[in-house]
């Protein structure tokens, strides 16, 4: 069992504490030991044999000894008498925005509430006005709450659904009759969010392919769920649908399958007016088959550039294909390093030089570390005191690897007020500066503008990250005049963040061309709190690409020395 995952389960430990009434500071003893494990440098199993473990600060004798056994059994008998205990349904609760473990446990204790749908019927029939601690505004928020988690109930983040996927055609692929085996759908479109997994399969006899198909583990619960269609139900909960097709009509095939509406309507209105007709068994001139095997093939008929998959939206797409106007879009190769990158000196898992060493065996040029300031005290934000330790150890970094630029930055607090957090003296100190909103999202919009405002105004500022602070499938963006925020940052010369975060690709991607019409540059930005989260950045190309940027809109593809002269510039410019 490696950090994260014992980490995870002493804050789930902790979660269950909390929901069972525990004493306050057992909870804490249990999530600071999460948080200690994190950043607990070397390998997991070597600390609890050495006894290491027990000398970190944050890790006491009885977490060690939880630790100790699951890195011994993979299971710890606290964490499963809790889960035992605790009805699952409380946990479920949580889903609900502004429903804390107390609070829900008071639902528990005092309208016997385990489930959504009975927190739903209580909030219909006013049963939570006289609790306590609650009141109609309460109330109206948890009912707000509630409806949000209902409608986002069946969908998946793109960083859920593209995994599976990726692992279903790994497998799939090799199956014996599968002549093709390809994505479709919304995942194919890089949607941020979707209901399920849509695929299409080449096969000279369908059925001895799903049959092929069924023997595969990962395939093995593939079912008929309408003539010509196949469903699978993943472990995950995600849904997958299959439609195999002849080779011969496969790219027709493909091409409906991957959709939008909007795109495909264009398409076969274009047909039409041709004198052709498209479905998704081909496309025709009267009673003949036209070459259909490939996508380009039914886009060159059409007249057409061929259009990647994340501009089907009907967003004009059509139209710039027809006049040859389609951009050349950004691709992962172009990327040569990337920025707001987390450390073990605040919330992030690894060190300096494993970050380094990261980023030199990617190929990058450069790595921008951005550890978090110290109002975000939540996230082990840095003091003064850490920020020269660290200065020590970027420096020593910079010796040690000297063929990967380390840009030493800080992800700093936009204040409530629209200030960041630090004194001018010290972020000028930085190399580069991100302001984010991390606090304070409840703000009207007038008031949450002017705070990004204010913000895009400071001299120090090189980005604004996370832009609208949304969570997708947990929390909507806070409320703000995007204009004028775009607008803003193009007349200061500060770069957008474009944070690939499977749980955020803020800014979003329908904003993206305008803030290409403004000169505004992008940077897609892992927020990453591991090496794992640097390869996020593949979410941010794809989310990038939906918005129609090109190599020429991303701060990322430049080289080193360019992305210290632009930094240097926004520095010249705000007199820092």
């Amino acid at each position: 069992m490696d950090k994260q995952e014992a980490a995870h389960i002493l804050e789930e430990i902790a979660l269950l504490l909390e929901l069972s009434g525990e004493n306050p500071f057992k909870v804490r003893a249990y999530q600071t030991g999460a948080r200690a494990l994190l950043t607990f440098p070397g390998n997991l199993e070597e600390g609890v044999a050495t006894g290491a473990l027990l000398r970190a600060k944050g890790i006491g004798r009885t977490l060690a000894g939880v630790v100790q056994e699951l890195v011994a059994q993979g299971r710890s008998q606290l964490h499963e008498e809790l889960k035992a205990k605790i009805p699952p349904g409380l946990v479920e609760l949580l889903q609900v925005p502004g429903l804390g473990p107390r609070k829900a446990r008071q639902l528990h204790q005092e309208l016997g509430i385990t489930s959504l749908g009975e927190l739903e019927y209580a909030i219909r029939e006013n049963r939570l006005l006289a609790l306590p601690g609650f009141g109609p505004r309460t109330q109206e928020k948890l009912k707000a709450g509630l409806e949000r988690v209902r409608r986002y109930a069946g969908y998946f983040r793109l960083g859920d659904l593209w995994p599976a996927a990726q692992e279903l055609l790994r497998q799939g692929r090799q199956a014996p009759g599968v002549a093709r085996l390809e994505l479709a759908g919304g995942v194919r479109r890089a949607l941020e969010v979707e209901r399920g997994l849509v695929f299409v399969a080449a096969a000279d006899s369908p059925q001895e392919a799903v049959a092929a198909l069924q023997r595969l583990p990962a395939w093995a619960a593939l079912i008929e769920a309408e003539p010509g269609g196949y469903r699978l139900t993943l472990p995950q909960g995600m849904e997958a649908t299959l439609h195999p097709v002849a080779p011969e009509i496969f790219g027709a095939a493909w091409l409906a399958h991957t959709g939008s509406e909007a795109h495909w309507r264009e398409l076969t209105g274009r047909a039409q007016a041709l004198g052709l007709r498209l479905t998704d068994r081909g496309l025709f001139s009267g009673d003949t088959l036209l070459p259909s095997r490939e996508e380009e093939e039914i886009y060159q008929a059409l007249g057409l550039e061929f259009i990647p998959p994340e501009l089907r939206e009907g967003e004009g797409e059509i139209a710039a294909a027809a006049a040859g106007a389609l951009p050349r879009l950004l691709t992962l190769a172009d990327l040569k390093g990337c920025f707001h990158v987390h450390s073990h000196f605040s919330d992030g898992v690894n060190s300096l030089p494993e970050l380094a060493a990261a980023a030199r065996e990617r190929g990058w040029e450069y790595l921008g570390l951005s550890d978090h300031s110290q109002s975000a005290y939540y996230a082990g934000g840095l003091k003064p005191p850490d920020l020269a330790r660290q200065q020590e150890e970027v420096a020593a970094c910079r010796r040690a690897f000297p063929e990967v630029t380390l840009f030493w930055g800080m992800e700093s607090d936009i204040l409530g007020d629209g200030s960041l957090d630090y004194p001018p003296e010290v972020l000028q100190e930085f190399d580069f500066v991100i302001a984010s909103v991390h606090s304070q999202f409840g703000l009207k919009r007038e008031d949450m503008t002017r705070r990004l405002l204010r913000a895009l105004e400071n001299p120090a500022t090189t980005m604004l990250g996370h832009v609208t602070g949304r969570l997708l499938l947990a929390r909507e963006g806070y409320e703000v005049d995007l204009e004028a925020v775009l607008t803003a940052a193009a007349a200061h010369g500060v770069i957008l963040e474009l944070n690939a975060s499977p749980y955020r690709l803020d800014l979003d991607w329908r904003w993206h061309r305008r803030a290409r019409e403004l000169g505004v540059l992008i940077s897609i930005n892992p927020d990453a709190h591991s090496l794992e989260g640097l390869a996020e950045v593949e979410y941010g190309v794809m989310i990038a690409r939906k918005g129609w940027l090109t190599p020429a809109e991303v701060l990322n593809t430049r080289t080193a020395a360019e992305v210290a002269e632009i930094f240097r510039q926004r520095r010249l410019k705000g007199g820092a």
